[in-house]
């Protein structure tokens, strides 16, 4: 195939002028300049005399051939530079033949501009003097550079090689904690890197890095510094290192290689500053042609790990007579502690990834394992015999191809006894899941072995032009979502409350007033013109008839109607100011729990028709839709509270898990991108795309977004620490604990209820107790609210965290594990009931390194068959839990919810009594509370009861806590209490059949006929249930003989 259009066409150099020239003879001496490129001379200017000003005009044009094949090709272009070097050229002394010249300096010219299909360039570059040039001794402010001018007469690239083509920059830095054994003395040694790229077509290129500085430690090495050219021979010092080019560094936390967690911090700082170390500092470039690009993304995903290998080769002078004799098979002598790092290039196929930097362990370089790994099937210092070509051209990368190379290993090199030892033993590590234990004799690369007894590594770096997988930018991924939901403008907002609803109210009554005189008006409008006075039985007369016209016509139902309309609104408002939207969502929440689905249809929707613009009102029914399996519906809700804020991350992952459950995949992955570009650092929205990818079977996009997860939480983890270590927690741990409503103390296990005390004014004191400030009444039911209660979804919350301290502290067999990105995602698809997916991240839990079975994930497991009235298999969960975290409070709560639910009310007392009895909350106390208090007041325990209830009332209020503790003071024959506490529940709810049942029988108890009557017809209009409660109501009217209106 051919590579460029432009093949065999000429490339010049053009020298035009030389600034700030100084001789070693004077300040103008004559001079000359030499092109060279790629070993080979271009060309001398003529010589020249430098102005006093240091100026000397060369006009000098050289050039060398391209060819797409051969010598002078892309890949040569990509990576060695044009070299000038500047000739002082001295006078001629007595007896002298031929002129003598010495070296000023040398300037380098870097071609990469012609592979980005530029035509021609200029550039300023500057001439570094060479060691003992007068040019190191310049005037202040001097530049001494030299103006060079590069073209071509058409861009050696196509358009198509310029969309489709590529450039790979590889940067050496150095070799870590090398063996011990490598030192300064002795003979001298080359220490070298080699590793292949595929550059044009199915063709390979061989990169080597040679002369690595060997380094006794002591210092780490600065940054940033710069790269430097991977090319020998090289005269000024300054000439070696690329033009803009620098080693940056970053936190090892951050690199994608090996060795890059928390634990190893101290191994990477003691390497990279005490151990001795081999520093290259190279950068070598590689061109892929777009053959070799799709080639390079087939091998990446077939091999997934690519081979850098290491070796150690003596500096031997070599004479001309035997210089022939190298290749008569002795070459495998000459490689020495052959070693292999394996470099996972996965991450270059994820989208918009251009760069991977990282550490990689060095192993003994054994065919077997490395077959097994890369697919690759010679090395390149070993098999083909590379360190001949090495040491005859240096710093050369030479295009292979493999078949030929396969072809030569057979020809001149047949194998050996040791060879075949080690072909035959490496088959047998190929069957082992980890080739790198080394089941393999470690004597057929002992030397190699040095290398992991040492923990050597490479750092390393490869960085692409363009990304070989393009990823989609934020702007395109927000018009997409924008496409698919529309903004929603935001409504005007209504003026409204109790006051506007009295107001309209009296209005109504004015306008009603009015019609009814205007109607009286037009039937006896003479008679009350005429001045006569009217009498009584008159007036009545006009009564009777005016009734009589206003019912015959309709118009008396009419303003009836309006009129009713009216007290409807000014309840509804005044039922509205009374209650919170955070205190109907706990409402709807209760009923959810209780499975009374209807009534928390009824309060998730009056959250809506209160506030529609608020997206947590249509997030939290879209949860609910979920737990109903009700999709459609759920998908609504979410689009929804995306359309009001497109860029809620909340809103864009519940999109998505619904997009998956509907099968719109194309959609789902628009939502779950945006999420990560939006909010970077979000754990759960990359483990979601994750999940996405692997239901999609797409393993490395897969293995991407858990790699990107896992970063961001451990990036987290390490603040969250660094910030602890700078606290004092033993001195303000109390502190914390008390301002996050956490109880410090508890009363024990026998006396819970009556820790509260027994006067009955506590209860006076709690109906009277002001309210709470706003913050802090929201962040409390921000923690009871959530959408599990049986499960300890908050664990990632500092509140937790500050418990299982405090707990670990109190008990020492407490374990505690660092969470995971499959956890940190488990708590909220819990949260927002997206059971669907929870099996499926809880199995990656078990696999991954940091996880396994917890205390938290057989809670999950337990939680999510008690869903399912499973109770079998949730008792086993929970006992595998309680085996695990014997004094976890959540695991006694759970339990207890278990017993609950199964019927067995004894042991369910038993364990929420000890739940309560722990020093810490557990992650949901809500329904522990109503639990137990309805367990002692079917048990007749009615003061246990009724401080139970009290407890919830106090944390967080609701019609069924009131109701709670208006029953308990009812049977303790407490009725002024008791109707106190029903009048709470009934403000909060009074379409509650029950608490109106009790107020009947408050009213009953306390001779109020009228009352009881009322709150009786209210009971009977509501239809309550509960036929013992009903049954008892009739027979304390009958014991009263009132109550019943029927009568």
């Amino acid at each position: 195939m051919e590579t460029s259009a432009a093949a065999g066409k000429p490339v010049q150099i053009t020298v035009m002028d030389g600034y700030d020239l100084k001789g070693t003879k004077g300040d103008t001496p004559v001079t000359f300049v030499r092109a060279e490129f790629n070993n080979v001379a271009l060309g001398d200017s003529s010589k020249v005399t430098v102005s006093s000003e240091g100026t000397a005009k060369y006009n000098f044009t050289s050039s060398f051939d391209f060819t797409s094949e051969g010598t002078n090709t892309l890949d040569d272009l990509a990576h060695k530079p044009v070299f000038l070097t500047v000739f002082e050229v001295l006078p001629k002394e007595k007896k002298q033949k031929e002129e003598k010249t010495v070296i000023l300096g040398q300037a380098v010219v870097d071609l990469l501009p012609l592979l980005e299909g530029e035509c021609t360039f200029e550039i300023m570059t500057p001439l570094h003097p060479i060691i003992g040039s007068p040019l190191e001794n310049l005037r202040p402010g001097a530049k001494c550079c030299l103006e060079v001018t590069v073209s071509v007469s058409e861009a050696l690239l196509t358009t198509a090689q310029i969309l489709g083509g590529n450039l790979v920059k590889v940067t050496l830095e150095a070799a870590y904690s090398v063996p011990e054994i490598f030192g300064t003395t002795g003979p001298p040694q080359n220490y070298m890197v080699g590793l292949q790229l595929p550059t044009i077509g199915e063709k390979d290129c061989a990169i080597f890095f040679k002369n690595g500085t060997l380094k006794l430690g002591g210092e780490k090495e600065y940054v940033p510094r710069p790269k430097k050219w991977p090319i020998a021979n090289i005269l000024a010092p300054g000439a070696q290192y690329i033009p803009d080019s620098f080693i940056t560094g970053g936190p090892f936390v951050e690199e994608d290689g090996e060795l890059n967690c928390p634990e190893d911090k101290d191994f990477r700082n003691q390497a990279e500053t005490l151990k001795k170390r081999i520093v290259w500092d190279f950068e070598s470039r590689c061109y892929l042609d777009p053959p070799a690009v799709a080639n390079f993304q087939k091998r990446i995903a077939d091999c997934r790990f690519w081979p850098v290998e290491i070796t150690r080769v003596p500096v031997a002078p070599v004479s001309k007579g035997k210089s022939t004799k190298v290749d008569k098979g002795d070459d495998d002598g000459q490689v020495f502690f052959h070693g292999v790092a394996y470099v996972n290039m996965v991450p270059l196929l994820y989208p918009g990834v251009k760069r991977i930097r990282g550490a990689f362990r060095v192993y003994p370089y054994l065919d077997g394992p490395v077959y097994e790994k890369t697919k690759c099937l010679f090395s390149l210092f070993h098999d083909v015999g590379h360190q001949n070509k090495l040491g005859n051209v240096p710093g050369i990368n030479s295009p292979l191809a493999k078949p030929i190379l396969t072809k030569i290993v057979k020809e001149e090199k047949p194998p050996r006894e040791k060879d075949t030892v080690r072909k035959l033993s490496s088959i047998k590590s190929q069957s082992s899941d980890n080739p790198l234990e080394g089941e393999v004799p470690l004597y057929q690369n002992a030397e190699g072995q040095q290398y992991v007894e040492a923990g050597t590594y490479l750092l390393l770096e490869i960085e692409l032009e363009k990304a070989l997988v393009p990823k989609r930018l934020p702007e395109e991924l927000a018009s997409r979502v924008k496409e698919m939901i529309p903004p929603r403008p935001a409504l005007v907002r209504r003026t409204g409350g109790a006051q506007k609803a009295v107001d309209d109210y009296h209005a109504q009554i004015q306008n009603i007033a009015t019609a009814i005189l205007e109607e009286y008006h037009k039937m006896f409008g003479k008679e009350l013109t005429s001045g006569k006075d009217l009498d009584n039985q008159t007036l009545e007369n006009h009564k009777c008839q005016l009734n009589y016209e206003l019912n015959c016509s309709g118009k008396y139902f009419a303003f009836k109607e309006q009129l009713k309309s009216k007290p409807d609104e000014t309840q509804t408002a005044a039922v509205a100011t009374s209650t919170t939207s955070e205190q109907l969502r706990l409402f709807a929440y209760e009923a959810q729990v209780n499975e009374d689905f209807p009534l928390a249809t009824v309060y998730y929707e009056e959250r809506l028709v209160r506030d529609n613009q608020n997206l947590e009102h249509w997030l939290d029914y879209g949860s609910f839709c979920l737990l109903t399996n009700d999709i459609l519906k759920a998908q609504e809700c979410f689009r929804k509270a995306l359309s009001l804020n497109q860029t809620n991350i909340d809103s864009l992952l519940l999109c998505g898990l619904v997009a998956i459950m509907l099968e719109h995949y194309e959609e789902a992955e628009i939502f779950f991108e945006d999420a990560t570009c939006l909010e970077p650092t979000n754990v759960v929205a990359w483990t979601l795309l994750g999940l996405f990818y692997e239901i999609q079977n797409n393993d490395i996009r897969m293995e991407m977004a858990f790699h990107e997860a896992a970063k961001q939480l451990n990036a987290r983890l390490a603040k969250e620490k660094s910030t602890a270590e700078t606290v004092d927690v033993e001195g303000k741990l109390e502190s914390s604990l008390t301002a996050l409503g956490v109880v410090i103390a508890s009363p024990s296990k026998g006396d819970i209820p009556q820790g509260l005390g027994d006067d009955i004014s506590m209860l006076d004191e709690f109906l009277e107790e002001p309210p709470k400030p706003q913050s802090e009444t929201v962040e409390h039911q921000k923690s009871v609210l959530l959408p599990q209660d049986l499960i300890p979804i908050r664990r990632n919350s500092k509140s937790f965290c500050l418990s299982k301290e405090t707990s670990k502290k109190a008990s020492p067999g407490v374990s505690q594990r660092p969470s995971t990105i499959f956890m940190e995602t488990t708590r909220f698809l819990m949260k927002v009931n997206a059971v669907q997916y929870v099996h499926r991240v809880l199995a990656h839990e078990l696999l991954h390194p940091q996880g396994g079975p917890s205390c938290e994930y057989y809670l999950v497991l337990a939680e999510i068959h008690l869903l399912k009235k499973d109770f079998a298999k949730a008792e086993e969960y929970i006992h595998a839990a309680s085996q695990m975290d014997y004094l976890n409070p959540n695991v006694w709560g759970l339990k207890g919810h278990h017993f609950y639910l199964s019927g067995n009310h004894a042991e369910a007392k038993e364990c929420y009594e000890r739940t309560l009895s722990f020093v810490v909350d557990a992650a949901e106390m809500h329904f522990i509370y109503l639990r137990l208090g309805s367990i002692y007041l079917e048990e007749g325990e009615n003061e246990k009861a009724k401080n139970t209830y009290l407890l919830a009332c106090k944390k967080s209020p609701s019609c069924l806590t009131w109701l709670g503790v208006g029953i308990a003071c009812y049977r303790l024959e407490e009725l002024t209490e008791a109707e106190d506490a029903l009048s709470e529940a009934n403000a909060m709810n009074n379409y509650n059949a029950e608490v109106w049942a009790y107020l009947t029988l408050v009213c009953l108890k306390a001779g109020r006929q009228l009352e009881a009557e009322q709150s009786y017809k209210y009971t009977l209009k509501l239809k309550l249930k509960d036929e013992a409660l009903l049954k008892e109501i009739h027979m304390v009217q009958d014991m009263v003989g009132f109550g019943d209106p029927s009568f």
